[in-house]
């Protein structure tokens, strides 16, 4: 199970949400890349990364931080946030990100995933970010009446590969992931599911990978105010996600 430690951007800072609401950021660093950096350090070879200005206003403004990351961190950059046309997407990529993630388009044009998915491949990552099992969208300020497992089967029709999967009454909120919902989610749509929003402890991962180990496709986590309050180092976290079955169990006898 792969792990992607989150940097959030707002104006430049690295900050955590509440629940998504802009009003309730929390600012951890002036120096985005520094955080990278000290993740990069701690083990971690991926990152996952939300323009957060992006996804509410609708358009870039945090690339020169993105390229930045990319460039200096030594990591594997994911990026979310604002991204709904193809050109947005292609910008994205050349800056050197990995792999694009896309939401609210999604859920407004298809059909637009549907041609990223045919000229990017594996690169598009579909974000479901859902609330009592319906989508929501607009940096999660507007929810719908669509369930988020129809939206996954509608993905993966179209050709899309991979989720990331938020529940968003847990984000930002330490309460632990809607494992339940993140394990049907993947048992029932067969996409390469990561889980997002509400991991608290090295527990939360144990269980993820144990759901894994059974069989549902949750290919990794993503890892936000956790990390930043100190709640479980990424050292820790990496060295769970990075053992599976008899030494996930071995190490933490009589969890669950």
């Amino acid at each position: 199970m792969r792990l992607f430690p989150a940097i959030d951007l707002k104006e430049g800072k690295a900050v955590r949400l509440l629940q998504g609401r802009m009003e309730d950021a929390t600012v951890y660093g002036d120096q985005p890349l520094e955080v990278a950096r000290n993740f990069k350090a701690q083990g971690a070879d991926s990152l996952h990364v939300v323009d957060l200005d992006g996804a509410f206003a609708g358009k870039p403004i945090n690339d020169a931080v993105i390229l930045k990351l990319i460039q200096s961190s030594g990591l594997r950059v994911q990026v979310g946030g604002g991204i709904r046309t193809l050109e947005r997407i292609e910008e994205l990529l050349e800056l050197g990100v990995e792999r694009v993630i896309l939401g609210t388009v999604a859920v407004r044009h298809p059909e637009l995933i549907q041609k990223a998915a045919e000229r990017f491949g594996e690169a598009i990552v579909v974000g479901i970010d859902a609330k009592d099992g319906l989508v929501a969208v607009q940096g999660w300020a507007e929810k719908t009446e669509i369930r988020a497992l129809d939206l996954a089967l509608k993905m993966k029709e179209i050709g899309v590969k991979h989720l990331v999967f938020t529940d968003i009454s847990r984000d930002g909120m330490l309460q632990g992931p809607n494992i339940q919902s993140t394990a049907e989610l993947a048992r029932l749509s067969g996409l390469q599911v990561v889980a997002s929003g509400g991991i608290s402890r090295v527990e939360d991962l144990i269980l993820l990978q144990r759901e894994a180990d059974k069989g549902a496709s949750i290919e990794g986590a993503i890892v936000g105010k956790a990390l930043y309050t100190g709640a479980f180092s990424l050292a820790d976290a990496l060295r769970v996600v990075r053992h599976s079955g008899e030494a996930v169990d071995k190490d933490h006898k009589g969890e669950g």
